[in-house]
């Protein structure tokens, strides 16, 4: 038989990633104006077009970086060469205004919704992802602490709209003795005597970086010790180092290397995924450098990035099973069973396990863009006292919750496609492969467990964050409390757990579950807000969004939840030592002296 004789599977067809989606185009609706809806509206729905044609086209041109570390004459050269895609896909970035849109600022506080709108739309179809994360964390640092100098020559150029103009931006905090703990930070930076200060502070900065970010930056932000090794992550400055020199050059100016400012690419990282990102081990050796701020200051002064890129992973994540749970409703339509005479649509088994990751899906992303929504609001000065504190909670959360939840659901999706899913074609299993390692940047879930701990302890964040939730189940009408009442009871029961659950000194090893009922509990708060909303202004389909809140809470996993908090609160001395055995042995005994 020849290959094109005998039974045809039907390919999937994919809709347009904007206003098809379920959830964005009516969440959009309502967290911004009328009027800055219809704009964003417009704008999201025309770059839904580009994003299934422009950028698919250059996703498969972008393939890995090489490094060559030595020309023909044995000189040292570094020559990091990107391909043909990943150069495209950073120009049609730049010309969209992914970065550009948030500090543009043409609708003020709505800004941040707007351009995390338009990633979301796009990242599962592109591998810029890190790239653009970093660019908008140093642009805000900029924004905040950076000289006038910067903010005139640097800071246009990371959010600007011309793609031979645009600036990108690595940053370089992770190394060996470390990992995420930037207390043990090796590398130095030293003042220079009599330099001039156009940028700032000028220092030569010695050490070596363990991952680089988007290597082929234009500039980076790094941390160097400025104090003593015994002061820990106290003894950290925040630096930004041109990667090349000079830093601004005439247009048309061929771009010198790295080594220009004694940057050198040990060698490109062999990663599981995200493999087109230009990652790498760089040492760095009396690098040129202009300190941000006040000297030792430099773990408080990143706190802004971090708030921007671990926001940037949880939308990355949810972005990813987007597409992924796109790919498995639409193979729906097409795929058929029982000798072909039913469609995986019309099989209520296969139509009931969908709806457990739309479900998931639509509180995922719900529960990010109410905490993009509050980044927005407090970066324009418009957030109340009670906002502010609760995007201290919300941005750890958020990324943690979406990492964890969206791995499992991309892998079910993968299933739903049978043989066909597990084939690098479709596209999933890259997804799964760039989606993994959401879970370790910024913060591993549970390092971003303790965060959370930590900004309980040293702030009113949890009492904002309940009053606001009461005054949402407040506001519910009284047709949808009686609608209702059993989801809205078990949601007031777990809310009222909450205070004694990050009740000071908290047992070790409750700060992981603890993270996990918290984020159930805002995702369900922020999936009534929204049902309220839909209901009250007769929104089509608001009989679907009261239907998903009610699962998600009586079926989402809220008092799994609530049990992990309760077995693991009393937990006693001898369950730490009997994992400590489980996991390394029994400890062997002393071997006698001879």
């Amino acid at each position: 038989m020849r290959v094109e004789e005998g039974f045809q599977p039907v390919p999937f067809v994919e809709g347009n990633p904007y206003s098809t989606d379920p959830v964005l185009p009516a969440l959009l609706k309502r967290i911004l104006p009328s009027e800055v809806f219809q704009d964003v509206d417009k704008d999201l729905t025309r770059f839904g077009g580009e994003v299934l044609t422009t950028m698919r086209e250059l996703t498969q041109r972008a393939t890995p970086p090489q490094l060559v570390q030595y020309d023909n004459w044995g000189r040292r050269v570094d020559d990091l060469r990107t391909s043909e895609g990943w150069r495209g896909l950073k120009d049609v970035y730049h010309r969209e205004g992914i970065v550009a849109i948030s500090y543009e600022r043409k609708y003020r506080e709505h800004s941040r919704p707007y351009a995390f709108a338009k990633l979301f739309i796009t990242a599962a179809d592109s591998d810029v992802m890190v790239l653009l994360e970093v660019c908008r964390g140093v642009s805000r640092v900029l924004e905040l602490v950076g000289s006038p100098a910067l903010k005139q020559d640097v800071l246009p150029r990371l959010i600007s709209r011309d793609p031979a103009q645009a600036f990108t931006a690595g940053q370089w905090m992770t190394e060996r003795p470390g990992g995420s703990d930037v207390s043990r930070t090796e590398t130095v930076a030293s003042p220079v005597a009599g330099a001039t200060a156009q940028y700032g502070p000028q220092y030569k900065i010695d050490g070596f970086k363990w991952f680089s970010s988007a290597t082929d930056s234009d500039v980076a932000l790094a941390l160097a010790r400025t104090g003593r090794p015994e002061d820990g992550s106290r003894g950290l400055s925040l630096f930004l180092i041109p990667v090349r020199l000079p830093l601004i050059r005439p247009p048309g100016t061929p771009r010198p290397p790295a080594l220009t400012n004694n940057i050198f690419i040990h060698r490109l990282k062999n990663k599981f995924g995200t493999k087109i990102v230009p990652t790498a081990e760089l040492s760095i050796e009396g690098a040129e450098a202009y300190l941000l701020g006040q000297p030792n200051q430099g773990v408080k002064l990143i706190t802004p990035v971090l708030n921007i890129t671990r926001t940037h992973s949880a939308v990355g994540s949810v972005a990813y099973l987007r597409k992924c749970l796109a790919i498995a409703t639409a193979h729906s339509h097409g795929r058929a069973i029982k000798g072909g005479r039913q469609l995986l649509k019309d099989t209520p088994l296969h139509v009931a396990e969908l709806a457990k990751l739309h479900v998931l899906y639509r509180a995922l992303v719900h529960f990010v863009f109410g905490s993009v929504v509050l980044l927005g609001k407090t970066e324009c000065g418009v957030a109340t006292e009670s906002e502010s504190l609760r995007l201290r909670l919300m941005t750890p959360a958020i990324k943690a919750f979406a990492a964890e939840k969206c791995t499992t659901a991309m892998e079910e999706c993968m299933t739903m496609l049978g043989g066909e899913g597990y084939m690098e074609e479709n596209g999933i299993t890259k997804l799964i492969q760039d989606g993994l390692v959401e879970k370790i940047w910024e913060g591993t879930i549970t390092v971003l467990s303790l965060d959370l701990v930590r900004a309980v302890e040293k702030s009113p964040a949890l009492n904002a964050f309940i009053q606001w939730a009461h005054d949402v189940l407040t506001s519910c009408p009284e047709k949808l409390v009686k609608a209702l009442d059993e989801p809205l009871a078990n949601l007031r029961k777990a809310l009222g757990v909450l205070p004694d659950v990050y009740k000071a000194p908290m047992p070790p090893l409750v700060p992981r579950p603890a993270l996990f009922l918290f984020c159930h509990i805002a995702s369900s708060i922020y999936l009534l807000e929204h049902a309220i909303w839909a209901f009250k202004t007769s929104e089509p389909g608001y009989e679907t969004d009261l239907e998903v809140f009610r699962r998600w809470v009586m079926e989402g996993g809220l008092d799994v939840a609530l049990e992990n908090v309760r077995r693991v609160k009393d937990v006693s001395d001898e369950r730490v030592r009997a994992d400590a055995t489980i996991v390394y042995g029994t400890k062997p005994k002393a071997h006698a002296r001879l």
